[in-house]
């Protein structure tokens, strides 16, 4: 007898399918926690004053009334960093 381990074309596939999954679930996991993370001030330069017409208050980014998505802590309204986005 050969002592040899024989795989069939479906026990290769089920193990295919569960490593793809398992690496999904983990990605999405990292995905999830990253997403949540905000960058420091200094980290997206942020600064009291606005750059031209570009400010907190009108970016995409921030949520009133002194929030924002993406920097950590309070920023002023007048405020602007380079997370900056127009609001449509």
């Amino acid at each position: 007898m050969n002592s040899d381990p024989k795989f069939s074309r479906r026990s290769l596939l089920k193990s295919a399918v569960v490593l793809a999954g398992a690496a999904t679930c983990a990605s999405l996991s990292n995905r999830e926690a990253w997403a949540q993370a905000k960058a420091s001030k200094a980290a997206m330069k942020y600064q009291e004053t606005p750059k031209g017409d570009q400010k907190c208050s009108n970016c995409l980014q921030f949520v009133a009334p002194d929030g924002c998505k993406v920097v950590e802590g309070k920023v002023s309204p007048e405020g602007y960093c380079i997370a900056w986005v127009k609001k449509t």
